[in-house]
């Protein structure tokens, strides 16, 4: 299995990419979702306008059972209230609850380095998420992985390299957990 993740600055470009995964083949229980923005996710973005919308992003970010159980509001130390899903979120909240919730940062960081992304740009991702930015982390056979970046990228996904740039020309070294939010994601 590969990793292949792409952080997006608004909810909608991260939606428009989990229903192209989705509609490629991609299994939900393969796809993670973290959102630091709870409050711009109004709750109909969650629940639809009818209940078949809210049974689709439960399927699609969900798992075996069609509902992602857990879906919803998380206090993450350094990320603050997320709205989190999958397999990515599980692991992280592993170790926090084997580590104490101050190791709740570390979790990201160590999740997303457990899952074979290297740890400059997991510090970059973390930073994104804190700053209000949604991350997507899919798990795919290594014949899936190059569709699965196409697809985050034409949803648009964020640059990585240029996103660093921007947040080192700010005097950003890595991702803190204790550092206070710069605000919303820059405009690329």
């Amino acid at each position: 299995m590969r990793t292949v993740t792409s952080l997006f600055d608004t909810y909608e470009h991260a939606t428009q990419a989990l229903h192209a995964l989705k509609d490629a083949g991609i299994k939900s229980a393969d796809i993670s979702f973290i959102a630091n923005s709870p409050e711009d996710i109004e709750e109909a973005d969650l629940i639809g306008d009818d209940a078949t919308v809210g049974a689709e992003l439960g399927a699609f970010l969900g798992g075996a059972g069609g509902l992602l159980a857990g879906l919803g509001l998380v206090a993450i130390p350094g990320l603050g209230p997320v709205i989190a899903g999958g397999w990515l979120l599980a692991t992280a909240l592993g170790a926090v609850t084997g580590a104490g919730l101050g190791a709740a940062a570390g979790g990201i960081i160590g999740s997303l380095t457990g899952a074979g992304i290297p740890e400059s740009d997991a510090h970059v991702y973390a930073e994104g998420i804190r700053r209000g930015g949604v991350l997507l982390t899919v798990r795919v056979h290594h014949d899936q992985s190059q569709m699965a970046a196409e697809i985050l990228k034409l949803a648009n996904g964020v640059d990585l390299e240029d996103r660093r740039k921007i947040y080192k020309g700010e005097g950003w070294e890595r991702f803190e957990h204790d550092a206070i939010s710069k605000g919303k994601p820059p405009t690329p």
